[in-house]
């Protein structure tokens, strides 16, 4: 007998998972952190309880375990999540500050991420040793072309292609940290200006 038939025999049904799991060998998040991770983001933003927001929905991360949860689906929902706990600094800040300083600092952002993606390709971020793996540099500097265009032409660029950017490795390649930095301070300009 397995752990939900004893369950059902005592009257307790175990409750459905709130994501599809994954199947065979392929890993998926923790479900018990996911699940802990999102009551305690519904908890903050019901209570609108200060030192939680936006930046700690994108920075989560979860283990990776067999017949965890799909992570294309927790990613989408922490998307959504996200968008909410950003939305909401943004009214509160257009409430203290005004529109216009908003603007003013939205642009001020966006203008840095500009500055530093002018560098010349292949040196937009600091490099790893030959001896270990970073970013590929042309994977990295494509997303970084597409964000300067979106940024100083208005080219289509959604909030959801900036989050799911992924990268091959390579030796010498760019640090993750730095590359990952800016790909949220990305977010962070496109979520200020929805």
């Amino acid at each position: 007998m397995t752990d939900a038939d004893l369950d059902m025999l005592d009257g307790r049904e175990e409750t459905p998972p709130a994501f599809a799991l994954t199947t065979g060998r392929t890993r998926g998040y923790h479900r018990a952190a996911v699940d802990t991770f999102l009551e305690a983001a519904k908890g903050a933003f019901e209570d609108e309880r200060p030192g939680f927001g936006a930046d700690d929905v994108r920075g989560a991360s979860f283990p990776l375990v067999r017949h965890g949860y799909v992570i294309a689906d927790v990613d989408a929902a922490l998307g959504r999540v996200e968008d909410a706990f950003a939305a909401r600094a943004r009214e509160r800040a257009l409430r203290s500050i005004g529109v216009d300083a908003w603007v003013a600092q939205a642009r001020e952002d966006a203008q840095q991420i500009l500055d530093h993606l002018a560098r010349p390709e292949r040196q937009r971020f600091a490099r790893c040793s030959v001896l270990t793996f970073g970013y590929r540099l042309d994977e990295v500097d494509h997303v970084a072309d597409r964000i300067s265009a979106f940024l100083r032409d208005g080219e289509a660029l959604t909030v959801e292609q900036v989050r799911g950017a992924a990268f091959r490795m390579q030796r010498g390649g760019y640090r993750e940290e730095q590359v990952d930095a800016l790909l949220d301070a990305t977010v962070e300009v496109m979520l200020a200006v929805r």
